[in-house]
């Protein structure tokens, strides 16, 4: 067999190209820290990637709405807690107003701060976070309560919002205002007809409102303590998948990553073999009889 110029230039210019795309490989893995650069590199590595990226952002996801749940019921919580310094203030003065030693004046100033706490009860009741009033189930668009002559209207469902914190988990966050949550409306209807007895001289009665406060107080309680006790649940939560997060960082670098020492050696070995190439190619490339013949 033959061998002709032609054939050696041709075997030379293609492994000077093959060294020249490893040489050029290897610098971009240096450069870019990562050793999958395109997924023609690794098929399986590619695609096992693909599958930590998406559980990564399903987990920030996750954590995303447990640090808003966690918002939401600290809101809840504190609107729950102002519910009940009013309710414990409005006890205070029941107490001071069923000694039977009041002057009508005496029922007229406790009658004007039962009438505040009443207006505070309104304020409290359409609590927002974020935009949403928190208190009106799933119609968090508009107010809870709207006051309407003497009464005070929920204007909200018995929705339950949850956010959703793993595969199928979802936790409701919401307390309603309405009948089984806070009752909000009937601590306004306790507060008014007390205000109204107060006014009342004619009528000095005023025996019962202690009970009826305890109530109140009762159900505001069991409800504080149940948003308590999700907010723990959420933090643990939180917790879990913060530690989720790093390991699917870990993962991700593990199968992406590029071993740096063990590249630059690989690189210093290609240039080595690259600037080989070009010394054999200077030689192949030799000056020929034609040249002298021109």
């Amino acid at each position: 067999m033959r061998i002709t110029n032609g054939m050696l230039i041709t075997n030379m210019m293609r492994n000077y190209n093959k060294n020249l795309r490893n040489l050029v490989k290897l610098q971009e893995q240096l450069s870019s820290g990562k050793r999958i650069l395109r997924p023609s590199d690794d098929p399986v590595a590619t695609a096992k990637s693909l599958k930590i990226r998406s559980d990564l952002a399903y987990n920030q996801q996750y954590v995303s709405n447990a640090d808003n749940a966690i918002s939401w019921l600290e809101s809840t919580e504190m609107a729950l807690k102002d519910l009940g310094d009013v309710l414990q203030r409005a006890r205070e003065l029941a107490v001071k107003a069923n000694n039977g030693n009041l002057t009508p004046e005496d029922r007229i100033v406790i009658a004007d701060e039962i009438q505040q706490l009443k207006k505070h009860v309104i304020q409290v009741g359409n609590t927002t976070y974020a935009g949403r009033y928190i208190f009106a189930g799933y119609k968090t668009d508009q107010p809870a309560f709207t006051e309407q002559g003497n009464q005070l209207i929920y204007q909200g469902d018995d929705g339950k919002i949850a956010f959703e914190i793993g595969v199928g988990n979802r936790i409701d966050v919401n307390v309603v205002g309405g009948d089984g949550g806070a009752e909000i409306d009937k601590i306004y209807d306790v507060l008014e007809r007390f205000e109204n007895a107060l006014t009342n001289t004619t009528d000095p009665a005023l025996d019962g409102y202690i009970e009826e406060i305890d109530q109140r107080i009762i159900q505001v309680l069991s409800q504080r303590s149940a948003v308590g006790a999700k907010v723990n649940r959420f933090e643990l939560i939180r917790a879990r998948l913060n530690d989720e997060e790093i390991n699917f960082t870990n993962l991700l670098s593990q199968n992406e990553d590029v071993d740096v020492a063990g590249v630059i050696v690989s690189l210093k070995e290609a240039e080595n073999v690259y600037r080989a190439s070009l010394a054999a190619g200077a030689r192949i490339i030799m000056p020929t009889l034609t040249d002298f013949l021109r």
